[in-house]
């Protein structure tokens, strides 16, 4: 097995950037979801209810700071797309991850999804699994390059999913379909346990 796609996602809720390496720390990988979308009460606002955030791209500048459409994150208006009150404000901790700071997917359960993968929005996928293996992996832990991973458990899977990543083209088939053959859950929680550098084709070991 190896790690087939690295991905980040510098705008919590936005479309992210593929990349070929990565620094993986204790807060997940440097400048993952390092800003959010909230309302006047700073309350965070997400693609479950306000899905044309997903038309939004993403990336991290030179600078460590994120760009959306190509532009300084600071000079973005979402109002049309998250509300008259929204506005982008950047967070570092832990707390701006909904469960943990990593979610690794694999190549094998994607093909039993049967979608683009970018649906479940992983921050890291694997190669080379067979089929489900995944769902035997809670409880254990990822060896990749010098990086070790604590695998928590499956992720529940909400409506995000039934967005398509290109068109926004809503299907809510595919949440049916999460529910009806994986029991509402496809890719893992994880956390990092040894940070380090992950680079696309690093070797990745599972172990107890």
């Amino acid at each position: 097995m190896c790690i087939a796609e690295l991905w980040r996602y510098p705008v919590k809720s936005m479309g992210g950037e593929r990349l070929q390496v990565a620094d993986a720390r204790e807060t997940g990988i440097v400048g993952d979801r390092v800003v959010q979308v909230v309302n006047a009460v700073g309350r965070t606002l997400t693609s479950r209810t306000k899905p044309k955030l997903l038309g939004y791209h993403a990336t991290l500048g030179a600078d460590g700071e994120p760009l959306v459409n190509g532009k300084p994150w600071r000079e973005i208006d979402v109002r049309d797309a998250a509300g008259p009150d929204a506005r982008l404000e950047r967070h570092d901790g832990v707390e701006r991850f909904d469960i943990l700071p990593l979610l690794v997917a694999t190549d094998g359960a994607i093909a039993a999804f049967g979608y683009d993968g970018r649906r479940l929005r992983p921050n890291i996928v694997i190669g080379g699994v067979n089929g489900l293996d995944e769902r035997q992996w809670e409880g254990k832990m990822l060896r990749a390059g010098g990086v070790i991973i604590g695998i928590k458990d499956l992720r529940d899977r909400c409506v995000m999913t039934t967005f398509d990543p290109d068109t926004l083209v809503q299907d809510v088939d595919v949440l049916r379909k999460i529910y009806r053959e994986f029991d509402g859950s496809l890719a893992l929680n994880c956390y990092v346990m040894k940070p380090g550098r992950l680079r696309v084709g690093d070797e990745v070991v599972v172990t107890t």
